[in-house]
């Protein structure tokens, strides 16, 4: 299994039961709240803007592109930047999974749109180093997104035997598709493991580590799989996954000893062994340099979360996030540029940029959403 696949099976995509979308006429513009989950759109007709919180620029869509918004921060989608949004709670209210709302009688803009949650222990490792927004606008990967997106909605909507299955494959391929797309133009100077896998000698080293954990791994050996000297592979690899050789090595057994600790019912000694540690002792201090916590009490921590013990699935995502980003990484996030997209330059919104919040209204969202989400988790059951 090549090393973008190794880490995926820990991510775990698990869509959720939610997918609708909205229609449009004349003047508009939806603020909406913080997404608990990856947002992916696809727009059928049509054109609009769109901003995020936390990227400057507004991106234009139109009929064909898809969208993958992974960092789940509030966005804006407007006919013209300059209309004044409602919130998203007004629009779509009541209305049911698979169904679409309309905004002043629909016939100029149709989007469609669903959620997955990634329920892995480490996703967030994953989902750090993509930007807010990935667009795609290449005509080829539009096909492949659209597609996928279009299956989701008619499983969600029959309900046919084995539908759950299904629509787990078919967001784990939106997931890679746009993990392609985001590698292939390149690295472009970024650091992380996922933008070293774009190079081949990089990589080779990188799956070599992921095919063999447990190998007594030295710096003479990965040089030799990516056919470089020790001294031009350890400066190289430091330069572009933004950790040293067998740092990496230490913390992919990490991750691994990790989801195994939450995924299995493995002893701490079996799961050290397997690692190519020969004594828990080692593989325990080991495991909490890279984790912060003991293998034990990370199990623990994990089972409460999972049990709802620290204020639910929610809280326990946010209070291990810190340590699960780390364990591939240094210093937060390495994410590369804030919007990625394919076959066309980023537009400039019609009237010339528009500065501040997203449409203005980011500041006054956090009371709001807050309050909706007390009342039935608009975020995912309304979008």
């Amino acid at each position: 299994m090549d090393s973008l696949s190794d880490v995926l099976s820990m991510v775990k995509p698990r869509p959720r039961m939610h997918a609708s979308g909205f229609e449009a006429g004349g003047e508009w513009a939806v603020d909406f709240p913080r997404p608990y989950g990856v947002k992916c759109y696809a727009v059928v007709s049509g054109q609009c803007w769109m901003r995020m919180e936390g990227v400057t620029d507004w991106v234009k869509l139109v009929p064909g592109d898809c969208l993958l918004l992974p960092r789940g921060r509030p966005f804006l989608m407007a006919s013209d930047p300059k209309v004044t949004p409602i919130e998203a709670s007004a629009v779509f209210s009541g209305i049911r999974d698979g169904g679409l709302a309309v905004i002043n009688g629909g016939g100029d803009f149709s989007l469609v749109g669903s959620i997955f949650e990634l329920e892995g222990s480490h996703s967030d490792v994953l989902l750090s180093v993509l930007p807010p927004i990935v667009h795609i606008r290449d005509e080829a990967d539009k096909a492949v997104l659209c597609w996928s997106m279009e299956r989701m909605r008619e499983e969600l909507r029959e309900r046919r035997p084995g539908s759950f299955l299904v629509l787990q494959h078919l967001a784990q391929m939106m997931l890679v598709q746009a993990l392609r797309i985001f590698l292939s133009d390149g690295p472009k100077g970024e650091a992380g493991w996922l933008f070293a896998l774009a190079d081949r000698q990089m990589g080779a080293a990188i799956d070599a580590i992921h095919e063999d954990p447990a190998h007594r791994w030295t710096l003479a050996d990965l040089a030799v799989k990516a056919g470089m000297s020790r001294s031009t592979f350890a400066l190289r690899f430091k330069q572009m996954v933004g950790l040293a050789p067998m740092e990496y090595v230490t913390r992919w057994r990490m991750l691994l000893a990790a989801d195994r600790l939450t995924g299995t019912e493995q002893a701490v000694s079996t799961i050290a062994a397997s690692l190519g540690y020969e004594s828990d002792s080692a593989f325990s201090t080991a495991f909490k340099k890279v984790m912060g916590v003991s293998p034990r009490q990370y199990a623990r921590d994990k089972g409460a979360r999972q049990n709802g013990q620290e204020g639910g699935p929610r809280a326990g995502r946010d209070a291990g996030r810190g340590r699960r980003e780390q364990a591939l990484q240094e210093g937060g996030d390495v994410g590369g540029p804030q919007v990625i997209q394919h076959g066309i330059q980023q537009g400039e919104p019609p009237g010339g940029h528009v500065g501040g919040e997203v449409g203005g209204g980011a500041k006054r969202r956090v009371g709001r959403q807050e309050a909706r989400m007390q009342g039935g988790d608009f975020a995912d059951a309304a979008e």
